[in-house]
């Protein structure tokens, strides 16, 4: 019998077995369901696992991760709701959906944790938020929360704050790399070739991140020590701010968090 069933096949999904593959799971404790023949066939290629069906995937496993776009959630949930055992836990990384939405498809009494995850998982640094759903235990957070630390970091939020962790970590990844490219176009347009700008602010994303998370020092420390009293730092903050930029960014994650909203109450 296999431990974990992983409903959707794509990148979310890839990204989670190949994670838990390399910290010691054996390929024949996971299996694959997903749409389309043809990934699954580049799963067992790719990875040794299992497939089958989303029924027959679901019916064998303790635990059932479902990672399919919500638009598809309709269809994929009473099928996993129809094949589970009792006492499965359903794990959900679809986007927006709220746990009771996922309840309703499932038996009676069946456990669900909703995760917000996101795409740095596909380097082992996702950030992932994971809230509980009204017959979940605090034991199937700590199981949760070992399968996603395969991927990255994990935290404990209650429900009602996923639409702001959706603005936050689900779609930070593309605010930063908005920046990056605004840096690299910046760089290019003050005369360096692409490829070196690129490097340039790559590494300098990087760095930063790295100092930031490992040095435990307040942003705001960091950036007053990069900042010379009367420098070209200075000189870029000071246009920075009088464009608003850290307005915009707050309004920016109001809209996401807006948006997140009306697509769980759709």
């Amino acid at each position: 019998m296999t431990k974990l069933a992983v409903i959707g096949a794509g990148v979310m999904g890839e990204t989670l077995i190949a994670g838990l593959l390399r910290a010691g799971w054996a390929a024949d404790e996971i299996t694959a369901a997903d749409r389309h023949n043809a990934r699954l066939a580049e799963m067992e290629a790719g990875y040794g696992i299992r497939t089958g069906s989303t029924a027959e995937a679901s019916a064998e496993a303790d635990t059932v991760v479902v990672v399919v776009k919500p638009q598809d959630a309709g269809e994929v949930l009473p099928e996993v709701g129809g094949a589970i055992r009792p006492g499965t836990l359903v794990v959900s990384l679809c986007a927006g959906l709220v746990t009771s939405r996922i309840e309703a498809a499932m038996p009676e009494g069946t456990p669900v944790v909703r995760v917000m995850p996101n795409t740095p998982a596909q380097v082992d640094e996702g950030m992932a938020a994971i809230s509980a759903g009204s017959a979940a235990t605090a034991e199937h957070l700590e199981h949760v929360t070992g399968l996603l630390s395969a991927v990255g970091k994990v935290v404990t939020v209650p429900e009602k704050y996923q639409d702001a962790v959706t603005a936050i970590s689900g779609s930070g990844p593309a605010y930063l790399f908005f920046v990056v490219e605004a840096m690299i176009d910046a760089g290019v347009m003050l005369g360096l070739p692409r490829d070196i700008a690129t490097t340039l602010v790559v590494q300098t994303m990087y760095g930063s991140a790295k100092l930031l998370s490992e040095s435990g020092v307040h942003p705001t420390v960091l950036r007053e020590r990069v900042t010379s009293p009367g420098g070209t730092t200075a000189a870029a903050l000071r246009e920075l701010e009088d464009h608003r930029v850290k307005a915009a960014f707050m309004t920016a994650m109001e809209a996401a968090r807006d948006r997140s909203r009306k697509l769980a109450s759709s």
